[in-house]
């Protein structure tokens, strides 16, 4: 992960593969221009950016987007190129190994913890 300074505005770069997208963006405040203009560092925050907070150069805090659920992370990762999908579900898989006998395996598991 490699970082490029923009001014107050830092880019983290993540290499995937030979993919080379900016993932997320990131702003640098002082604690007295946070104070004065929150509600653009906050409208900032909703847009999915971090703010991080400076005193006298020195970062000491960072505001962050609140997580995000399973469908909107995939479809963020979607969104950046990282993943595909065709929206089909995977086909079904023979077992790996077999149970000898004719005990299932939570049974076994279940008599072993006993």
């Amino acid at each position: 992960m490699g970082w490029r300074c923009d001014y107050n505005r830092l880019q983290c770069d993540y290499t995937q593969h030979e993919l080379r997208k900016p993932l997320m963006t990131q702003s640098l405040v002082s604690i007295r221009e946070l104070k004065s203009r929150l509600s653009h560092y906050l409208r900032l925050t909703r847009k999915g950016e971090s703010v991080v907070i400076t005193d006298r150069g020195v970062p000491i805090g960072r505001i962050v987007p609140m997580g995000q659920d399973l469908a909107q992370k995939i479809e963020a990762m979607r969104a950046a190129g990282l993943v595909e999908w065709n929206g089909r579900k995977l086909p079904p898989r023979k077992p790996l190994g077999k149970v000898r006998g004719s005990k299932t395996v939570a049974e076994m598991l279940v008599e072993d913890r006993g």
